[in-house]
């Protein structure tokens, strides 16, 4: 057993850790890679960053390679994400011009290892073409959609089934983001790593450091939201809340945290807008943090006394899941994968308005007894469903129906 396997049997108990060599032992040698459009930023980059090595140290040859492509590209592969989440999206012939030739380009290049690879997992919108461009398979084709596509906007989707429908398997996150698909289809749940930067254990010293770094104040209730800069993380939604939530506790504070992703064009014009909404508000504190500050989120995280997700559309939400790792109860919009993680009034509260996050706000804050019980099962509740070698037990499965399946069903020896 690999020491950076090993280290997780500590969290998640050794029999977990067998089970998943078990699993892994019929696939030793096959080449998998998985393929996104960032290394940085965003969950997709946040998980693969742990799960392909995990996949390495357990016998699998697996890889991990990114597509890239002009502003253009990332501008039309931007309106496909809004408008797979619902929102009414116009794409010119220029931009889908250029969202093909990135595909075709990065197919010529990678041609031999897509290939010959045992499994291909493609994720999101921004690589699905590449299927159109290879045509000699010798393995399975996976699509892993990690968006809320529930009610996309139909041309967006009527466009990327064309490429989708090809596919040996596609996986979602939920189940009622499924669509009419001629291929079997998986539900996989995002995870956390337990052992990465951004949820081990900190010191009470390195929590606090946090409250001079960024001019915080300690005796002052703190409300926090970590995501993107993007309209569907809500973030005017939530400075709203704050402001509703001010009128029965005047001493509250507000962080807005979040990073750049190399892949999405409008964060600069949703950050421009979130700090205009701040105003000059001293207890509204807007941080655009690198995208490697995985210490910094974790003592913000811990620093709170709860956490807001107030996503009108989300795919999963990897930030309730850690901060419910924290102990503390996330107030989170009632939408897409938030709905998996926060058990209405037992591990948080699912709102759908401004008004309904504030009154949830005053609720806590005014009942800590109850806050440190909801924080509580949020932990043992991420505990038992939401971390990393579950999902690698999951993807393990997954590539054992695909190529070692016999009828439906899978032998191991």
């Amino acid at each position: 057993m690999s020491a950076g396997i090993r280290r997780y049997a500590e969290v998640a108990g050794k029999d977990v850790i067998d089970h998943l060599y078990q699993l892994a032992k019929p696939l030793s040698g096959s080449r998998v890679v998985h393929i996104n459009s960032t290394r940085v930023g965003g969950g997709v980059a946040e998980i693969l960053t742990k799960l392909v090595p995990l996949m390495g140290e357990l016998g699998i040859d697996a890889r991990w390679e990114v597509i890239s492509g002009p502003d253009v590209f990332y501008q039309c592969t931007k309106a496909f994400h809004n408008g797979l989440q619902g929102g009414p999206v116009t794409m010119t012939n220029e931009m889908l011009q250029a969202y093909e030739d990135a595909n075709s380009a990065f197919a010529e290049e990678h041609r031999a290892l897509l290939e010959d690879a045992e499994i291909v997992i493609v994720h999101d919108p921004q690589p699905a073409p590449l299927i159109n461009r290879i045509g000699r398979r010798k393995g399975k084709w996976v699509w892993r959609c990690h968006i809320d596509v529930s009610r996309p906007h139909r041309p967006v989707w009527k466009y990327l089934r064309k490429a989708v429908s090809r596919y040996d398997a596609s996986i979602f996150s939920l189940a009622n983001f499924a669509q009419l698909l001629p291929h079997p289809q998986y539900l996989i749940t995002p995870s956390i790593d337990p052992l990465s930067e951004k949820n081990i254990p900190l010191s009470p010293a390195e929590v606090q450091a946090v409250f001079s770094r960024f001019n915080l104040d300690p005796q002052k209730p703190m409300i926090l939201q970590v995501s993107r800069f993007d309209r569907f993380k809500d973030p005017l939604g939530v400075i709203r809340a704050y402001r509703l939530a001010t009128r029965f506790i005047p001493s509250l504070q507000l962080v807005l945290a979040g990073g750049e992703a190399s892949d999405d064009p409008e964060g600069q014009a949703v950050l421009d807008e979130v700090r205009a909404a701040a105003g000059d508000d001293p207890d509204i504190h807007v941080l655009l943090l690198p995208s490697d500050a995985h210490r910094i989120v974790n003592g913000l995280q811990r620093a709170s006394d709860l956490v807001l997700q107030k996503s009108i559309r989300e795919g999963f939400g990897l930030t309730v899941a850690e901060a419910m790792w924290k102990g503390k109860p996330v107030i989170g919009g009632n939408t897409g994968g938030i709905i998996l993680q926060v058990i209405n009034h037992h591990t948080g509260f699912l709102v759908d308005t401004p008004e309904g996050a504030a009154l949830r706000i005053r609720y806590l804050l005014h009942n800590r007894s109850r806050l440190d019980e909801m924080g509580l099962k949020a932990k043992r509740f991420v505990r038992e469903n939401f971390l990393l070698t579950r999902h690698l037990r999951e993807y393990l499965t997954l590539m054992l129906a695909l190529t070692h399946g016999d009828g439906g069903r899978i032998t191991l020896t």
